[in-house]
């Protein structure tokens, strides 16, 4: 138990509270939905072949299928209506490659993630210590987010296709006792697919927050650090500039105040001589 404690107190746990922590938690968790979703799958549908001699029909014939979807490798024997006689049919496509891309993601993001988050945790000073681990991080980001995206799709896809491939009603029809319109053929009933459209909600899901979370690792990088530390010095220059128009207009007033200083002095020169001009008038004629 103490242990345990020393672990915990040693990991930032803080970061979780941070986007870039909480969306990698959310990205681990979603991919487990998807691939568990997904890979956890099986189905089964039925259909009922009912022969003019009752005791050839089979009126419940069950086919079952799963995770990878080999449908072409799933077999099933149904009556020929013909005495005893029955024939092996298989279903029709090899839907494996989107289903196994898809969940390979999955997997892969799921490792991924929990890796980025117990680095974010107890190694957060190593992660910063140089550029590195947050390229690295920034990239391997923007490549899953892609490869989301692709997946996703190709499932989605795909999945369209196993839904047309193990349609009951489609199924019949490749039957040869029920191209005898004296045979009645029927569907019972069809796979559920709740839980493989959820598993394409979930890659859909997961591609939003791959591609959310690649800004927030963008800002870890040097390329956004470099980019900030610019605007601060532009900032500066203009202050600098705006300083220096200041003291230039400062200086300019000064100097015209100066000029006017000096014009109220000659005034008061011009005033002086010519009172003392005036004055000395009289007295010279005065002594004439």
């Amino acid at each position: 138990m103490e242990n345990a404690n020393q672990i915990v107190s040693l990991g930032t746990f803080q970061v979780l509270k941070l986007p870039l922590g909480f969306i990698r938690v959310l990205e681990w968790l979603f991919a487990i939905f998807a691939f568990a979703t997904c890979g956890g799958y099986s189905g089964q549908l039925r259909v009922s072949v009912d022969c003019i001699n009752r005791s050839d029909s089979n009126l419940s014939i069950g086919i079952n299928f799963a995770y990878p979807f080999r449908l072409n490798r799933v077999d099933f024997d149904v009556p020929m209506c013909e005495g005893r006689r029955q024939e092996r049919l298989y279903l029709i496509g090899d839907f494996s490659s989107s289903a196994e891309f898809f969940v390979t993601i999955a997997v892969f993001s799921f490792l991924y993630s929990l890796l980025a988050t117990v680095v974010y945790i107890f190694f957060q000073n190593q992660y910063r210590e140089n550029n590195r681990g947050p390229l690295i991080d920034f990239i391997v980001t923007v490549v899953f987010s892609f490869m989301w995206l692709v997946s996703s799709s190709a499932w989605a896809k795909g999945l369209s296709d196993v839904k047309a491939a193990t349609d009951p009603d489609e199924v019949v029809l490749l039957m040869s006792a029920c191209k005898v319109q004296t045979n009645k053929c029927s569907s019972l009933y069809g796979p559920r697919w709740s839980g493989l459209n959820t598993s394409v909600v979930f890659g859909y899901l997961n591609f939003v927050l791959w591609a959310g979370n690649i800004w927030f690792v963008f800002k870890e990088t040097g390329w956004h650090k470099g980019g900030a530390a610019r605007y601060p010095a532009s900032s500066s220059e203009k202050q600098a500039t705006a300083f220096n128009q200041q003291v230039y207009n400062q200086g300019s007033f000064d100097q015209s105040g100066g000029a006017f200083t000096g014009t109220g002095d000659f005034a008061q020169s011009e005033y002086s001589q010519v009172g003392n001009y005036a004055s000395s008038g009289p007295i010279s004629y005065t002594n004439q």
